[in-house]
């Protein structure tokens, strides 16, 4: 090839360049989608955890969300109110109080109360557990499996397998419901930190069939709902639930409960 050819084809491929070039700039800049800084404030006030405790994919989804106004600005469960507060600020608007709350597990029938009906040798996992007969190898269909689905779930190392069942560390727990979304009994629930009652148990089976396969557990007996001067307490499918807007967390009901199925703690 020539030497006039090269420049030639040198100043084609120069030319397509710097075009190419000119007209990504200009399009770049004409079709620019503007970022509001609230979203990239906000973001940086997140704790990054992007655990989906809020509902969204993401601390950056639920940033774009509050931006939006399509969700509160104290939508982050991990955070709290102090993150709450500082978002409130970069939106300026007021910030709602927020409501501390910690995982509870509906369950305290451990390896010592609980019957077994078969040895499980599956691979150790909840969901997978879950699936065999029976729904799993405790007697108690409604139950604590103890293979800690929800002990992985957990980035905030809040809960644990404890003697068979899985126990909340209150104290660590962010509320950030990813154990919740993993149990497949449905076991675990979001109470307010300062609700120091809550019934360990989940079954609806009657008292008699409850107590064939453990030797705790709620039987439906009552005695909790009809010492409640607070009414908090009411008993539906054999089963006692507190109501912690009602509840005063003055531990009668634990102390009348028989079959000791009403935790208390310290808050």
């Amino acid at each position: 090839m020539s030497m006039t050819g090269i420049l030639l084809a040198a100043a084609i491929v120069g030319g397509t360049g710097l075009f190419i070039g000119v007209f990504l700039g200009i399009s770049g800049k004409k079709f620019a989608v503007e970022t509001d800084e609230r979203w990239e404030a906000v973001v940086d006030v997140l704790p990054g955890n992007n655990c989906g405790g809020c509902g969204y994919a993401g601390c950056s989804g639920l940033a774009a969300a509050i931006v939006a106004g399509a969700a509160d600005v104290g939508a982050c469960p991990v955070g709290g109110t102090p993150v709450a507060e500082k978002i409130a600020e970069i939106m300026g608007v007021d910030a709602s109080v927020q409501v501390r709350k910690t995982a509870f597990v509906k369950c305290a029938g451990t390896c010592d109360k609980a019957k077994t009906e078969y040895i499980y040798s599956g691979i150790r996992d909840c969901i997978m557990a879950a699936q065999m007969q029976d729904g799993g190898a405790k007697g108690c269909s409604f139950g604590c499996l103890g293979y800690g689905s929800c002990v992985e779930a957990c980035q905030f190392d809040a809960i644990h397998i404890v003697d068979g069942i899985a126990v909340v560390d209150a104290e660590s727990c962010k509320a950030c419901g990813r154990c919740i979304n993993v149990c497949p009994k449905h076991l675990i629930e979001l109470i307010p930190y300062s609700q120091k009652t809550a019934v360990r148990c989940n079954s609806s089976d009657k008292g008699k069939a409850l107590m064939e396969v453990c030797q705790t557990g709620c039987i439906g007996c009552r005695l909790c709902e009809k010492n409640c001067e607070a009414q908090a307490v009411t008993v539906n499918n054999f089963l006692a639930h507190i109501d912690p807007e009602k509840c005063t967390n003055c531990g009668v009901c634990a102390e009348k409960c028989p079959r000791k199925i009403i935790s208390i703690r310290a808050v």
